[in-house]
Formats: structure tokens, sequence, C-alpha cells
């Protein structure tokens, strides 16, 4: 399964990052570390929490290697400091250099690995979301919608059926990573999905959003929630960010978002209509996370994680759950 995904020529220095090219990376600017550090979890990048001699602790996120340009990786700060400016809470990367740089990128025996380092947020992150904390974020979400509105981001991806959907299986077929007992219906049942969805996205706004939006990704303090993880960051319509929020699939789910877009709409306006979105973008995040986890199947820590993937059982429950998405789409559309 390596003939598009073959690992990243990094990888190998990505999977054996040690704590001392952490703390290492830490160390510049003035801060010094004490040696403290806790490893966070994260599939995607390589995260630590270490504590400076000062008594705060900061969190070092080191890059996957082969994602992201440094062009998309200053997108990501970008929007972080722009969001920043207009007062919506979130974790902001810090000075690097004495240019301001908030990027850097390691030497050594991890020569190429780029990284940032944050302020840790100190908070807890929500069991579950009442509705008064729904339409404080509803309202939050709003804010970081207009922000998106007010700027670009050329070199990150744009979520529609086109990219999450026929380039993601493409890019499946292409790796052997669907077995020929499954894959015909595989690629029939998504063809079959994005033909259905693609006349639900025209003329749907697209604009920078968090991406990522779900409840994990975010931590309360006493001075209220504080959005992380723009890792994700690309371009593409506001239900993305609203149905990760609150993203049952039931009646309660249903409820929830519309709890949700109370607070979203004291600060801006969103078309009832992309709520008709809610399931299409479901399904064609099933698509992106098999296509994720091919992706990263050469990473050690992804094969003990997903040994099941790619099995035969694997894609036929991942047909199974996308006729179930296209069924709901259907009722939804039909009634």
């Amino acid at each position: 399964m390596s003939k598009l995904f073959g690992a990243h020529p990094l990888a190998g220095r990505f999977n054996q990052l040690d704590p001392m090219q952490v703390l290492d990376a830490v160390e510049i600017d003035g801060r010094r570390a004490t040696g403290r550090f806790q490893i966070l979890n994260s599939y995607e990048n390589r995260v630590y929490q270490l504590e400076l001699d000062d008594g705060r602790w900061v969190v070092g996120k080191f890059y996957r290697p082969g994602r992201w340009s440094l062009d998309a990786l200053d997108e990501e700060h970008e929007f972080l400091f722009d969001l920043d400016e207009a007062d919506v809470p979130v974790a902001l990367p810090l000075s690097l250099t004495d240019d301001d740089d908030t990027l850097g990128t390691l030497g050594g025996a991890a020569a190429g690995i780029h990284y940032a380092v944050f302020d840790r947020v100190a908070g807890r992150a929500p069991a579950e979301l009442n509705d008064e904390q729904l339409r404080t974020l509803g309202g939050l979400l709003a804010e970081i919608h207009t922000v998106g509105e007010a700027g670009d981001a050329r070199h990150r991806p744009v979520l529609s059926p086109a990219t999450y959907g026929l380039e993601n299986l493409a890019a499946l077929k292409q790796t052997g990573a669907l077995p020929a007992e499954v894959a015909p219906a595989y690629v029939a049942t998504v063809e079959a999905l994005v033909a259905r969805i693609e006349p639900l996205f025209e003329d749907v706004p697209m604009h920078r959003i968090h991406g990522d939006c779900h409840p994990g990704n975010l931590l309360w303090t006493p001075e209220g929630p504080v959005f992380l993880d723009f890792d994700d960051m690309l371009v593409g319509p506001a239900a993305q960010d609203v149905w990760m929020l609150a993203p049952s699939f039931d009646a309660e789910g249903a409820r929830q978002r519309q709890v949700l877009l109370e607070g979203y709409t004291d600060q801006r306006d969103f078309d009832p209509a992309w709520l008709g979105l809610v399931e299409p973008l479901r399904a064609l995040r099933f698509i992106h996370y098999s296509t994720w986890i091919a992706r990263r199947f050469d990473d050690p820590t992804f094969r003990r994680t997903f040994g099941h993937f790619g099995t035969v059982r694997y894609w036929q429950r991942e047909v199974q759950d996308l006729r179930e998405q296209i069924a709901r789409i259907d009722q939804q559309r039909w009634g």
C-alpha cells in the first residue's frame, strides 16, 4: 500500500524524534526548560507539554513532514493572529526569533522538521455541551467565520465533493489499499454519493474555517472557551464547523445544532439550507479519514493503532456506512 503514499524522506527522523531534540527546539529566544515534559496525545503531529524555568508551561508542536508546506503553515498562524485581533479566544504561537517568526525548523539529526511553540492553555475539555455553552460557541464560531471570510488561504485545501470525495477515492485506488473483493462496491458507492451531493454545494460560500472543530479541540477556562488546534484549517462551508461541534445523527443532534445556530445567527447570517450539507460533509469525512490512515500507514503508530485498516471487513463496513449516509441524504431531500 505504498505506491502513492510511501514514507516521506523525513519520516524516520519524525518517528524517532527524542526529548532532547524537543527541549533544544524550545530553548530559544531566552526560554529555558527544566526537563519536565509530557507527551500529549496526537496521531498527526508530535506534541509535547514542557515546563520552563520561570514556572510557565508551553506546548511544542512538531509538524508531520510532507503534509503542509511552510506557506500553508504560515496561513494557519496568520489565521490565528487574525482571530486574536478580533478577540476570538485561541492559543497563539510564540515568537521564535528576533523577527517574530513563529515557525522553526529543526537541525541536526532531526533536520527539516518544522515546529511551533504555544503557551499552554489551562482548562478542561467539556464532556458534554449544555445549551448555554452551545449558544456561546455559536456566537464565537460566527466570529471565526467572519474573520475567515475576510482573508484567504491559497495553500490550504478546499473541502468539496471533488477534493474530499473523488480525489481521495483516486488516491485510494492507486495505492492498492482497496482489496479486490470490495473495491468495486466502494468505488461505486463513493461515486454515487458524490453525484448526489455535488448540487448541494453549488453557490454555498467557502471561506477559511477551523475544519476539525470537534469538542476535543476546545478547552473551557474560567473566562470561557478557547479554540485549539487549527492544524486542519481549510477553505470550506460554515456547516463543517457547525456539525462537528454538534455531531449526533439523531434528533438531539439536530436540536443541538439549532441551539448552536441561535448564538451564531446573533452575530452572522446562516442560511438554513446549509444544514442540508451536514450529512454530505459527514460522509466526505468518512472517505477522508480512510485516506488519512492510508497516507500514514508507514508510521508504526498508525500500524499499531489501526491494525484492522485495509482488511476486507474494514472496507465492507465503510461501504455500509456510506450507503447509510446516502439513505439519510435521500430521506433528507425527498422526505
